[in-house]
């Protein structure tokens, strides 16, 4: 396998899980500033691996699947720092915990969806979309946002961080029912195949 600096930033994104999660335990007051930093760096990574990929011909099949798992592991982790301290209360702490675990559980489905789509050879059936885009956009700017916690020349960052992650949980529902409304169509298929190929009890 060919090393390409698009898939060294994909690693490194991976690689930086573990120090967001030490400097989130750090006891210090600059801890949630580097917190959110690392993750900030995380998610320009993000971006920044495929364009090169892209830009500079070096796509691979490694990279195409490693990316979006390495994107899902540093949400993921987040969120589930985050929901061992309380937000900035609007609604009840249950909200919190709800919204993340519609994001964290979404990209289980919609990652198992893709696999499944995969294999019946539909995969661009359930390409990301701009209704997905957007929704990492909110999802990211909300986690970043809660991460650093404090407040930013009288601006309530945390405050609007849970908001933010709110409107990123109802556009997570959104996109997770029109992929499956576009899969719909092969899921049904393949279940009457499956019916049609089983031996009559008769």
């Amino acid at each position: 396998m060919k090393m390409t600096f698009p898939m060294i930033l994909t690693l490194l994104r991976i690689a930086l899980i573990p120090v967001l999660i030490l400097f989130f335990y750090l006891p210090y007051a600059w801890a949630s500033l580097a917190t959110a930093a690392i993750f900030i760096l995380a998610a320009i990574t993000d971006w920044l691996d495929g364009y090169l990929a892209r830009r500079m011909g070096l796509m691979s099949a490694f990279g195409a699947f490693l990316d979006p798992v390495a994107d899902k592991l540093m949400v993921a982790t987040a969120l589930v720092l985050l929901v061992q301290t309380p937000p900035p209360i609007v609604f009840p702490m249950i909200f919190f915990t709800v919204s993340a675990a519609i994001i964290i559980g979404r990209e289980i489905a919609i990652s198992g969806l893709r696999e499944w789509m995969a294999e019946m050879g539909e995969r661009g059936t359930v390409k990301v979309g701009a209704l997905g885009k957007l929704k990492t956009i909110f999802q990211m700017t909300a986690i970043s946002c809660l991460l650093y916690e404090s407040d930013f020349l009288g601006i309530p960052v945390a405050l609007i961080g849970e908001m933010l992650l709110y409107l990123a949980a109802t556009l997570t529902l959104w996109s997770m029912w029109v992929y499956l409304h576009a899969a719909w169509p092969v899921m049904s298929r393949e279940s009457s195949n499956t019916s049609d190929d089983k031996p009559s009890s008769e």
